[in-house]
């Protein structure tokens, strides 16, 4: 039986030096993936992309085997604002955003779905639908990422079943995956600290697990169902380290890009990944075990016959 996966993780990276410094950064911390913003976390215009410095990044994530990276668009972005003004906003942003991560083919973006307003979260959900139909092209290279919300006020993707509405009524539903944060859910009510297989067992009923493309993992300042969203560094908050280690050996999680938002500074980041490295590191010394022993069983049981 083989077991070995190395754990794709990585964190929030600034990118106001450009793409290649993004990635020495990246590896400067041992990390194999990481996020960062596509333009202003707050909104305004996009900053213009370098062709040859996205073709060094590229080369680094290939010579260093990363794996996808997680671009986020810009907080500000409501696909199901009762504002005209702000779904056009939105919409011109995700195509400019869209375009840009051409330069970087093969990764993801995601996205907070957005807030309905009052309208309920059906509407939301049908606007948010509506606009990726008008960004989403079938020969683009990047998935569209739906992020899992905490539910504070009319947020849009609090539920899983909210997700799931908006990937059945988009046109190019291959092109739409999810990202499922740690804090956002615990916030959320999923009791990931209990039943970890419980939650990912009703992802996989509601949207599917084939269609999780990433984790966002990180701790949470709140308590259990808060519904507040407010990140904590790993093992500081309410969310205790067996549920990370949980997270980070889950079979079903395997193989994804694992990305830390927590409240750090570079060696803050460079920390919490080694941790976390350790913990599937460790797993993977308990399953060599494991398999070594049932071994010594089968050899002995192969002499006595």
């Amino acid at each position: 039986m083989e077991h070995q996966c190395r754990l794709h993780i990585g964190c929030h990276l600034t990118s106001s030096k450009g793409f290649r410094h993004m990635g020495e950064e990246a590896l400067s911390i041992g990390a194999d993936t990481f996020a960062f913003f596509t333009r202003n976390p707050r909104g305004g215009n996009r900053k213009e992309a370098d062709p040859d410095d996205a073709a060094a990044l590229r080369r680094i994530l290939r010579e260093h085997a990363f794996a996808p990276l997680v671009a986020h668009a810009p907080y500000t972005l409501n696909l199901c604002s009762i504002k005209p003004e702000v779904r056009e906003f939105a919409l011109r942003a995700m195509k400019e955003d869209l375009e840009r991560m051409e330069l970087i083919p093969g990764n993801y973006y995601n996205f907070h779905p957005g807030s309905h307003m009052g309208q309920g979260p059906e509407k939301g959900a049908a606007l948010i639908a509506e606009g990726l139909d008008q960004v989403l092209q079938p020969g683009q290279h990047t998935i569209v990422l739906l992020e899992t919300m905490a539910g504070k006020g009319s947020e849009v993707g609090g539920r899983f079943e909210e997700l799931a509405e908006i990937r059945a009524a988009v046109r190019l539903p291959e092109k739409v995956g999810v990202c499922l944060d740690t804090c956002h859910v615990h916030d959320g009510g999923y009791d990931i600290v209990r039943d970890l297989d419980g939650v990912l067992g009703e992802f996989d009923r509601v949207i599917g697990l084939e269609h999780l493309k990433a984790v966002h993992i990180n701790d949470s300042k709140n308590p259990f169902g808060s519904r507040k969203d407010r990140h904590e560094k790993i093992g500081e908050g309410s969310i205790p380290l067996e549920t990370f280690r949980r997270v980070v050996t889950h079979p079903a999680l395997r193989g994804l890009p694992f990305i830390l938002e927590t409240p750090n500074e570079l060696p803050g980041y460079a920390a919490e990944i080694c941790l976390l490295r350790g913990m599937e590191a460790e797993m993977q010394e308990k399953m060599k075990d494991l398999e070594n022993n049932f071994t010594r069983d089968q050899d002995k049981n192969h002499k006595k016959e």
